[in-house]
């Protein structure tokens, strides 16, 4: 198993609840391992990538209605 991480930065900034919410969204993705904010609009995904894709972790912020992109790809 290879779990890497990748930084996804969100254009807007998220208060604490928003954070959260959008964290527990991560999690229910097959593969997630640990979601976590380390700035109030930067958001770190460790994952299994034999189970999904930072584009599927991407688009599971923007399904959300936040504009954002992946950081250091």
């Amino acid at each position: 198993m290879h779990t890497p991480d990748i930084t996804i930065h969100i254009n807007q900034t998220l208060d604490a609840v928003s954070q959260q919410a959008l964290e527990t969204t991560m999690r229910e993705i097959d593969g997630v391992i640990a979601p976590r904010f380390n700035l109030p609009h930067m958001l770190v995904v460790l994952y299994n990538s034999e189970k999904t894709s930072p584009a599927v972790l991407l688009n599971a912020v923007r399904s959300k209605g936040y504009l954002a992109q992946l950081v250091g790809l």
